[in-house]
């Protein structure tokens, strides 16, 4: 199961040698007002959240894994919530949710739900940042972890149906934790 991979490997996942996706936290950034209230969605091991927060930014991270979460309290020195995306609550409350390589892991039947509940945990105007691997059907990498791999196409239509505006889509070549060749989508989208 997914989530019981990070949580077994949680220290090695954690500090592996990562590079940080700078180009694109920066894009994301500079679209939202100085010191907005961001949602990391799936932190990891808190690199993300650490550069929003150096930036000035009021990062709110959280991620599924318990263990996960211990890792970036280590790195940010702040709590990690602990919350699976279907629990997110939240009302109006976010400029931005950051959610890079996370949601790939969300079922696609389950995909919706989620997405609306990212959309109403959003300010009018919003934005939202996700990552997936690109593909055409669902399945598993080596370490068991659960994949939706989609295409550009089922992503736009997917958000455009939940209302969701100026939807860009680009899209990658780049590797994952298990070094393999991956194309990758890049998703913004506003509330």
């Amino acid at each position: 199961m997914t989530s019981s991979f990070y949580d077994e490997n949680a220290e090695i996942y954690a500090s592996r040698n990562r590079k940080l996706p700078t180009a694109r936290l920066d894009v994301f950034l500079s679209a939202l007002p100085s010191g907005a209230a961001i949602l990391e969605l799936g932190c990891g091991g808190g690199q993300d959240s650490a550069y929003m927060l150096s930036k000035g930014f009021d990062v709110t991270p959280t991620d599924g894994s318990a263990e996960l979460a211990k890792q970036a309290e280590n790195l940010i020195g702040r709590p990690v919530q602990v919350m699976r995306f279907e629990e997110l609550q939240s009302e109006n409350e976010f400029d931005g949710i950051w959610a890079e390589a996370s949601l790939l892991h969300v079922p696609r039947a389950d995909l919706p739900g989620v997405l609306a509940c990212i959309r109403r945990a959003l300010k009018d105007g919003g934005a939202l940042h996700a990552s997936f691997k690109a593909g055409t059907a669902e399945g598993h990498d080596g370490f068991g972890r659960y994949y939706n791999y989609l295409s550009a196409a089922w992503l736009s239509e997917l958000l455009t149906a939940g209302g969701w505006r100026h939807i860009t889509i680009g899209e990658t070549d780049g590797s994952g934790y298990d070094n393999k060749p991956t194309r990758w989508l890049h998703l913004q989208a506003q509330k």
